[in-house]
């Protein structure tokens, strides 16, 4: 018995045994599947990336809440309990039950001198740390898409120009310039012998944040624009005569959304140690403000005698920072598997 031809046997195998219809081929492994859904298969695969993504979700949650869950714990972060409530602080105005007062009244404990819950200042303290930061994210990512894919498609002198001003913007630590120029600019805007709003202290902090941090951003899409704009796609769109515009937001921007979101996944962490660093050297967000930073800076008077008031906001933020930056990692490899660990 002879065996069956290969091109009866690929007959053989597109047909029903029942009753000799044609079937189709089983697709096999992700074809026929979007690169955003095999990027989310990867995503999910990676464990750690998961939990990462909790995390971060978890702390957003608790700072959108924040108003809610105080309400329902019954305190807020400005209330001075330790001077309104005998019993509280001691004789040095320093809580009288251990490690830090913490009791069933006072989750996290009290403050020395005033008194204040520390579980919601740190509450408060993490969503404005969290909405400053997200909101100079978000600028800081729209200004680098437009001057970076602006430099990279236009080239020339307009690529010349915005190359220097993001070399001389990448050459000096951003943190001195938000030191430096903040002062500046709210001796601009308000009288030194008034009080300043806290609405402008936020506004002129993201300003000044998204002036000197939008360079890294811009320098990277530049690149990626330069290498794109020489493409057969691109050039197929010219030579159809479409508009820059068009070539922009049909051809290249298409492209980016990998880099741009691994950009921004990076870049809000670095936004939130800074802001925390600038209102622990009083730059930015002061007293009574809760704030990380500010409430890192309370702690560091009083860890040498108990070291509770610097274990809450700085466990928080270690946790936030690590659990972001691995979601950020988890984010480039599931976009990007060629620059997986």
């Amino acid at each position: 018995m002879t065996s069956p031809t290969p091109a009866a046997a690929a007959t053989l195998e597109v047909t029903d045994k029942t009753d000799g219809s044609p079937s189709m081929p089983k697709k096999q492994g992700g074809e026929g599947r979007s690169p955003g859904r095999l990027a989310w298969a990867r995503f999910k695969r990676d464990k750690s990336g998961v939990i990462a993504a909790c995390v971060v979700i978890f702390f957003f949650v608790i700072a959108l809440c924040a108003p809610l869950i105080a309400k329902a714990y019954g305190k807020n972060p400005y209330d001075t309990y330790g001077l309104d409530q005998p019993g509280l602080l001691n004789d040095f105005n320093y809580p009288v039950k251990a490690n830090g007062g913490i009791d069933g009244e006072f989750w996290f404990g009290i403050e020395p001198v005033l008194g204040r819950d520390v579980f919601t200042f740190l509450l408060y303290g993490i969503r404005n740390s969290l909405l400053i930061a997200a909101v100079t994210t978000i600028l800081v990512t729209m200004l680098g898409i437009t001057v970076g894919v602006t430099a990279g498609y236009l080239g020339g002198k307009t690529d010349y120009l915005v190359g220097r001003i993001i070399d001389i913007l990448l050459a000096f630590p951003s943190t001195l310039f938000y030191i430096a120029f903040f002062p500046v600019m709210i001796s601009v805007l308000v009288n030194p012998e008034d009080k300043i709003p806290l609405w402008l202290t936020v506004t002129s902090l993201i300003t000044v944040m998204t002036a000197f941090g939008w360079a890294p951003m811009a320098r990277l899409l530049r690149g990626e624009v330069l290498a794109l704009r020489e493409r057969e796609f691109v050039e197929a769109a010219k030579v159809t005569g479409a508009s820059p515009a068009r070539i922009i937001f049909k051809e290249l921007l298409p492209n980016l959304w990998t880099p741009i979101l691994i950009q921004a996944t990076l870049a809000l962490p670095l936004f939130v140690t800074a802001e925390a660093g600038l209102a622990f050297l009083g730059v930015g967000l002061e007293e009574p403000t809760p704030d990380w930073g500010v409430m890192i800076q309370n702690g560091s008077k009083y860890y040498q005698d108990d070291i509770t008031f610097m274990v809450f906001p700085g466990l928080a933020m270690v946790i936030f920072v690590v659990a972001f930056n691995l979601l950020g990692d988890s984010v480039r490899d599931a976009l990007d598997p060629k620059t997986k660990r």
